[in-house]
């Protein structure tokens, strides 16, 4: 279902409305008519031409006819960032880990708190080039790489004496230790933000527990699964014990002051499928991996069971002995984000996504309801309760589906989603309950047949009532393709507006792949194409404003690509904010093997390889009131391989927090500021064709920025040094 500008203001006037007639003297949040002024920042200039800029299309190729790439972080005139930490800084008893994703800020005095980071996972190249330059110590990568003499081994089983076991194990050690969570304490002298040493700083490694005792704990019917006795699969006789969190995305900051850390893509540490009864499989089903790119399947050489991680994981930053607790009613799947609606009087509902290609949204319901929504007695309600999966129509309404034993068997048919070839791709359970996992099913005759051989989710699953109930949980996303759950576009972020009543998700491609694909009734770019690459924004309202209810309606309110093609300028929206004034902050993600590719000649290239036109991942800042609405404004560009993540502003809309991760993915260190012309075919926003020049430094040297610096991911603030607001 793709809108039109006129189509968007015309659906976002309701929300428009309630903001200005419920808003008092005192709301940051302000009338429609208080944001008819111009946007109040010179937009960076990003490589294509925008509607925006108001140039004509002789114009705009004069213009873009070159364009220089910085390995830095832009900003508009008038904005400054200074760096708060880094890959290597000393936190609590360990370190500022990698690739730095998710940021909450929980205010503690006007002018301190803490701040909480996701540390998603190791760019295998680049963190080995420079493991030793940042940190001062060495690993035996080269040892391991001859030992070895192939890519993938069962370290698990070799013996705990073998020189090459405990090789693999320091290697794979380090790796999880910079994955997970960080939290640190932050204070304001002078208007400008440092940080401030407290007993409160601490990492939640992925080898949390490992060594030192400080296990993650977890609640739900998961527990019965992880605590059963006789399991099919593996058991790693810890019973409710986990070790550690790894993979660690986006997340959430809840209204009672703790924060929800999502882990996402854990199947490159550890197995992903499950036997009937939620068990893991074994550890070597997911072996040690070892390239000149990569360096996965960590969780193997520590026999780590798969099933106890994908789930959404819980800190308390101001409590510095907890080490958070996996909450399994919210259920095990990719978690890219969470989004949390805690009103007084009702249910608590808590949305996520799954990002794979193919994935579905759930929205958790508690069985208890809210009481206050800052008591952090809330933490409870998340205890208890069911998990939905999201039905959307093509009609913009939609349903929840319970995942419970009950629930029907309705599989969505290959037919209704987007496939590589004619037919597409859904990954169902295995039907040999024997064997577990799932299998590939590519034809409606198929799954039609599976339908007939299981009625319920009950039927797939077994144990006692809650052990099936934890299964279900544990296997989400096959139990959702089961159970007829609409598969999206890569469902990255979710942000809920308490004010508009209204939940923002980001879909940040309509492309299918090897896990399956989006369903092209939903997903159409701005003229009905599907596949679309370029991603969307959508936004959900509850029937009735009603957290627990079963009913929504859905509409598009952003779409990414060239404005020649009716796109907003943008590619792949990931992490979003909302700021007091009710409106977006985006960045993008775009995969850094795409970042600036030459393309001399567009004809027939893919629109995969076509987003190399955009440059850089950006970060954008979409109105969705006043007369701007339906438009975007690019605020920031990230440096050299770059993705740019963690939006979080600060209460008084003074500061934003923001990570980059993985500088210098692609091409390491910048040695002697290299750089290279690269020619894009580019078009105008009428669609006229012209050739760009494009200088492209390769490698970085961000955040230092000196010659041969090594890229590290790093936390920064940015303000305006006047101190007034960002916008």
């Amino acid at each position: 279902m793709s809108i039109s500008r006129r189509e968007f203001l015309l659906f976002m006037g309701a929300a428009t409305s309630m903001v200005a007639c419920s808003a008092s003297k005192n709301s940051p949040y302000r009338s429609s008519a208080a944001t008819e002024a111009t946007i109040s920042f010179q937009p960076v200039r990003v490589p294509i031409p925008l509607d925006i800029e108001g140039l004509s299309p002789e114009q705009q190729k004069q213009a873009y006819s070159t364009y220089q790439v910085i390995d830095d972080l832009v900003l508009p005139e008038g904005y400054v960032y200074e760096t708060i930490a880094a890959w290597g800084d000393p936190v609590g008893d360990s370190r500022f880990g990698y690739n730095n994703d998710f940021v909450s800020f929980v205010e503690t005095a006007p002018d301190s708190g803490y701040l909480s980071i996701n540390f998603e996972y190791i760019s295998g190249k680049t963190w080995m080039l420079t493991y030793e330059q940042v940190l001062g110590k060495s690993l035996p990568f080269d040892q391991v790489r001859s030992a070895m003499g192939q890519e993938q081994i069962d370290a698990f089983a070799l013996s705990a004496d073998d020189p090459l076991k405990q090789q693999i194990e320091a290697i794979a050690k380090e790796g999880l230790i910079d994955q997970g969570i960080g939290v640190i304490a932050i204070q304001s002298k002078k208007g400008k933000w440092v940080r401030k040493p407290s007993p409160q700083d601490r990492r939640i490694t992925g080898i949390s527990g490992l060594e030192d005792g400080r296990y993650l704990k977890a609640t739900g019917p998961g527990v019965a699964v992880f605590t059963k006795t006789n399991k099919r699969g593996y058991d790693d006789n810890l019973g409710s014990r986990i070790i550690g969190t790894f993979q660690n995305c986006a997340g959430g900051t809840t209204p009672w002051g703790t924060i929800l850390s999502a882990e996402e893509n854990f199947q490159d540490q550890v197995p992903d499928p499950v036997m009937a009864d939620g068990s893991s499989f074994p550890p070597s089903h997911t072996p040690f991996e070892f390239t000149e790119d990569k360096i996965d399947g960590r969780g193997n050489p520590f026999g780590l069971a798969g099933n106890k991680y994908g789930w959404m994981v819980e800190v308390d930053p101001s409590n510095p002995k907890d080490y958070g607790t996996k909450h399994t009613w919210l259920g095990r799947y990719r978690h890219e984000a969470v989004a949390v609606n805690a009103l007084a009087g009702q249910p608590l509902a808590v949305y996520s996504g799954c990002d794979r290609r193919g994935g579905h949204l759930y929205k958790f319901i508690s069985a208890g309801k809210v009481k206050n929504p800052t008591d952090k007695a809330n933490s409870k309600l998340l205890e208890n309760g069911m998990l939905y999966g999201a039905q959307l129509n093509a009609d913009g309404t939609g349903q929840w589906i319970p995942l419970k034993a009950s629930t029907p068997i309705n599989p969505v048919l290959p037919s209704q989603v987007l496939g590589k070839s004619d037919s597409g791709l859904v990954r169902l359970p295995n039907p040999d309950r024997q064997e577990g996992g799932y299998i590939n099913v590519t034809n409606d005759q198929d799954a039609l047949s599976f339908q007939q051989t299981f009625k319920t989710l009950g039927d797939l699953y077994e144990g006692s009532a809650s052990e099936r109930q934890g299964a279900i949980l544990v296997d989400a996303h096959f139990a959702a393709n089961a159970a007829g759950i609409t598969c999206l576009a890569r469902p990255e972020d979710t942000a809920f507006d308490p004010e508009q009543k209204a939940l923002f998700v980001a879909f940040t491609s309509g492309g299918p792949g090897g896990d399956g694909g989006p369903d092209p009734q939903i997903f159409q770019g701005p003229n009905g194409e599907a596949p679309y690459e370029y991603g969307w924004i959508m936004k959900i309202m509850e029937a009735d404003d009603n957290p627990a209810a079963m009913q929504f309606r859905w509409v598009m309110v952003a779409v990414g690509g060239e404005p020649a093609q009716d796109g907003l300028g943008f590619a792949n929206p990931d992490n979003l904010e909302i700021d007091a004034q009710g409106n977006l902050w985006m960045v993008t993600d775009m995969s850094t093997s795409k970042h600036n590719l030459a393309i001399p000649n567009r004809s027939g290239v893919d629109q995969s390889k076509l987003r190399g036109i955009f440059g850089n991942n950006t970060a954008w800042y979409l109105p969705l009131m006043g007369t701007h609405a339906g438009k975007a404004f690019p605020f920031a560009m990230g440096p050299m391989d770059s993705e740019l993540c963690g939006l979080c502003l600060h209460p008084n809309q003074k500061t934003l927090f923001l990570t980059t991760q993985h500088p210098g993915e692609a091409g390491g260190i910048r040695q002697k500021m290299a750089s290279e012309t690269r020619e894009i075919g580019m078009l105008t926003t009428d669609g006229q064709e012209f050739l760009q020049s494009r200088g492209v430094p390769i490698g970085s040297n961000w955040p230092g920025k000196k010659a041969t610096d090594p890229p590290k991911p790093a936390l920064v603030i940015i303000y305006r040094p006047d101190g007034k607001a960002l916008i």
